[in-house]
């Protein structure tokens, strides 16, 4: 059985940081690629950032890119996502996810569609303005 469980959220001021963990188990997690979701209330589920499994090729949403930062610590089996410069329409509860296979020969278009396998329980973050 795999578990995600996720760390980190909490409430912060526009222009601040962030340092989101998942705790991984059940699951050989350099194995396989991880990405973070996020949702906000009454929006639709949102890719924010992927990573593979061998190699670690990072993926990311526009939305993020140059602000956000994935990676992961296989011996500890924990995924990490690092926010700076945070802005309040990154406000959300950010999952954390594992998709069944290492890599996705297209890239984000695969990443950003909802193909993990399992996905952790949430972590709200709140930025306010």
């Amino acid at each position: 059985q795999v578990q995600l469980v996720e760390s980190g959220g909490g409430l912060v001021q526009a222009g601040g940081s962030l340092r989101l963990s998942c705790a991984a188990s059940g699951r050989t997690m350099s194995n396989y690629a991880m990405g973070w979701f996020r949702q906000a209330p009454g929006k639709e589920r949102e890719f924010v950032a992927a990573i593979s499994g061998i190699g670690g090729n990072t993926y990311y949403a526009d939305s993020v890119k140059g602000r956000f930062t994935i990676s992961r610590d296989n011996a500890k089996n924990t995924l990490y996502l690092q926010m700076n410069s945070l802005k309040p329409e990154d406000t959300a509860v950010y999952y954390c996810a594992t998709y069944p296979r290492s890599d996705y020969a297209r890239g984000l278009y695969d990443y950003a569609r909802p193909l993990y396998d399992y996905r952790g329980q949430g972590t709200q973050v709140t930025v306010s303005s």
